[in-house]
């Protein structure tokens, strides 16, 4: 090992050396320079030659690529000696290419042995580091070079519950790492641990196929967020088992956590990050908050909400109880998905195995940041991609999950995200995929990122669709710009083309080519709730608001596309005025189960929407064509959009269906189409199939409501 560098140099290509001399050696200069490998000393050919500041640069080419298992030894004709590092070779598809190893990763257990393999091409040398138990000596194996960059080596022994680690020497430096395709880690995520998956078992509940993401509902909600309010009356708060529970009730004797949301009439629930994750302690998971974006192990369940997270299997089997207990309430359930980023690239196992391979480089050779969180994940390689299918192929068949909401997804290249779905689709059908299709400044070209740009080349994923959001609700990152839904009649033509998924047929701008690709929304975890934006645009104007809320949700719920709730939105969630509450407490986080009922008219009236809307399949028509050709926009007053769904007793029990959004604050009315008269089923905080009046030919919207008019 080489102490001092009298220069440096990088394989930067297969066949290409990058050497740098700084000015003070020899005024930067050498005429020739060999490759020492072995015992074979080669002259390489100098290429390009530049001069800067403080150095030289020389490229220069060699005849064989060197073997990436071995040492190589750099020398001019001075014989002065350096150490060939491994530089931007990794990020070559040449490079790719010939490392790509599609076989299985990680310790792979039986009661005989345990076989490990890591895939770490530009090491020299491993080992496995491991212990028996938490302060047992800790022991060594050596690693031997396996087949395309792996490195692998088999512990002869009983070694389930045993802690591990590997140890690499990459450009004559050593490197720890705890096992990206750990399933189980220590305490705190310092060590991976050795399992034994029959011990992981926990009986599937196999649910009928699920018809179109289009006849999903999905309530997104933090694990915790739903359990940890004392109030909840649940025993295991804040846990994986808090939501197995049933029968919990809060102090004016109404349902909370699993019978509660199991009530609402929901499909699918969606959870906020729950593999393991930085910034919430393992062991008093109280001391601290966070949502969960701080990806540490991806297959790994995340230990605080575990009840004993140093257990081997404690977080494991809690966490698949609770998803089969969701299950038996006919309750899927997708998992909220981190893949663009890391929590620190510089501390993580993907940066410590393999420097400079799992992370994008922007030109000025920094690393690209279009996540924020100082690194993108470079999904577009190889063996970044096989990372991320493998992960979620686990996910899927281990844990009997039924989708994936993937974050940030723009940063994620569209072939990788195409293959995912293929993956996930080809294990379960009728899986939910959905993701945020933002354009991010990440070092990628933009025909290549899976952002909304691109939905035709992902027609089998939704997209968050941020156009309905603005329309109905208004500007998320202007707090006093208000939606449609607040009294902005300006967006009336923007709110009708929500309404229709933005699929291209209402006159503005197409966004998608297929409903089944908007997720449509006003509230999530993250930015203000809809109830904090409403109290600040708005003050203090109580009974006005809640008008304002409902007609919003309303929209929601009975638009064609994914109708997706933010839990306690059904209740009029506050978080106390805190725009990004990611670190804040539970006071401002967790569902108020008082409020809850404070609020009990708002809740009958989402449950009746959701009713309502799985009733007729009008509110979810699968195409564009279909869209297109029974949508009519009816005129109305200034105030009013309404919406007629016409001729389509194919989809359900009515003929005729026509909606009316009312943004005023007066009574609105109109001339219903002519023909047959028409029933009204909702009106103001009253939603059901029932009619509440009949024989129609003039409409009635109270202010700031929603109406549906049926025949």
């Amino acid at each position: 090992m080489m102490n001092t560098r009298p220069f440096n140099a990088y394989l930067d290509k297969l066949n290409e050396v990058t050497i740098l001399l700084p000015k003070h050696y020899y005024d930067g200069k050498s005429a020739f320079f060999y490759i020492e490998s072995g015992h074979d000393v080669t002259k390489m050919t100098i290429v390009e030659k530049q001069e800067f500041e403080m150095m030289v640069k020389y490229v220069c080419h060699i005849s064989e690529t060197p073997d990436f298992g071995s040492e190589h030894i750099i020398l001019d004709e001075r014989l002065m000696r350096t150490d060939l590092q491994m530089g931007s070779v990794i990020r070559t598809e040449e490079f790719d290419h010939l490392f790509y190893y599609d076989g299985e990763l990680g310790a792979m257990y039986s009661p005989e042995k345990t076989n490990f393999r890591v895939w770490a091409p530009t090491a020299t040398e491993a080992f496995v580091k491991f212990k028996e138990r938490s302060d047992s000596p800790l022991r060594y194996i050596t690693m031997k070079r396996g087949p395309r960059g792996t490195f692998e080596a088999t512990l002869p022994e009983q070694a389930e519950g045993y802690y591990y680690q590997y140890q690499v020497r990459i450009n004559n430096i050593w490197h720890e790492a705890v096992d990206p395709y750990a399933k189980m880690v220590s305490v705190h995520s310092e060590w991976a641990r050795i399992v034994d998956e029959n011990h992981m078992h926990v009986p599937q509940n196999k649910l009928p196929p699920f018809s179109s993401p289009l006849d999903a509902v999905i309530y997104e909600a933090s694990i915790r967020d739903l359990s940890v309010q004392p109030e909840s009356g649940i025993k295991q708060r804040g846990k994986y088992l808090g939501l197995t529970e049933e029968g919990t009730q809060s102090p004016d004797g109404q349902p909370t956590g699993l019978d509660y949301v199991a009530s609402l009439g929901v499909t699918h629930i969606e959870f906020l990050p729950f593999f393991d994750f930085f910034g919430v302690s393992d062991v008093d998971a109280s001391v601290n908050y966070n949502w969960g974006y701080n990806p540490l192990y991806f297959n790994v369940p995340e230990g605080s909400f575990s009840t004993n997270a140093a257990d081997l299997y404690a977080r494991t089997v809690e966490l698949k109880r609770m998803i089969e207990a969701l299950h038996k309430k006919e309750l899927r359930v997708i998992m909220d998905v981190v893949y663009n980023h890391v929590f620190i690239r510089e501390t993580s196992s993907f940066e410590r195995l393999v420097p400079g391979y799992y992370f994008r480089q922007g030109p000025d050779g920094m690393p690209s940041n279009g996540s924020g969180c100082g690194n993108d994940f470079a999904s577009e390689r190889k063996m970044a991609r096989k990372f991320i299918l493998d992960s979620l192929e686990y996910w899927l068949t281990a844990y009997n999950l039924d989708g994936f909401r993937f974050d940030l997804m723009g940063l994620i290249d569209v072939e990788t995200m195409q293959e995912a779905v293929k993956r996930v689709r080809a294990k379960k059908p009728d899986a939910v995929i959905l993701g945020e299709g933002w354009d991010l400044n990440t070092a990628l070209s933009a025909e290549k990122k899976a952002t909304i740009q691109n939905e035709q080349q992902l027609p089998g994923t939704a997209f968050f669709n941020d156009r309905f959001r603005d329309s109905i609700k208004g500007s998320t990152f202007q707090l006093f710009e208000p939606g449609f839904a607040f009294g902005n009649r300006q967006l009336m033509d923007h709110a009708f083309a929500a309404y229709t998924a933005n699929v291209g047929c209402a006159g503005i701008d197409r966004l998608f080519h297929s409903p089944a690709q908007s997720v449509n929304y006003v509230e999530c975890h993250d930015n203000y709730t809809l109830w904090d934006k409403l109290e600040a645009c708005f003050p203090g104007d109580t009974l006005q608001n809640k008008r304002k809320h409902r007609l919003a949700t309303a929209f929601v719920l009975l638009s064609q596309g994914i109708p997706f709730l933010h839990a306690g939105q059904e209740f009029c969630r506050t978080k106390h005025g805190v725009e990004n509450s990611y670190t804040s407490s539970d006071i401002i986080n967790q569902i108020d189960w008082r409020r809850r009922g404070e609020y009990i008219d708002q809740v009958e009236y989402v449950k009746g929407l959701i009713k309502l809307r799985k009733s007729h399949g009008a509110w979810r028509m699968r195409t564009e064509e279909e869209i297109c050709h029974h949508i009519v926009r009816w005129p109305s007053n200034v105030d009013t959009l309404s919406i007629w769904l016409k001729d389509v007793g194919f989809y359900g029990a009515w003929h005729d269906i026509l909606l009316s959004f009312n943004t005023g604050a007066s009574i609105s009315s109109f001339i219903l189409p002519e023909g047959d008269p028409w029933d009204q089923i909702v009106s103001g905080s009253i939603v059901g199939t029932t009619p509440v009046a009949k024989g129609l030919v003039t409409g009635y919207i109270d202010g700031f409501s929603c109406a549906v008019f049926v025949r």
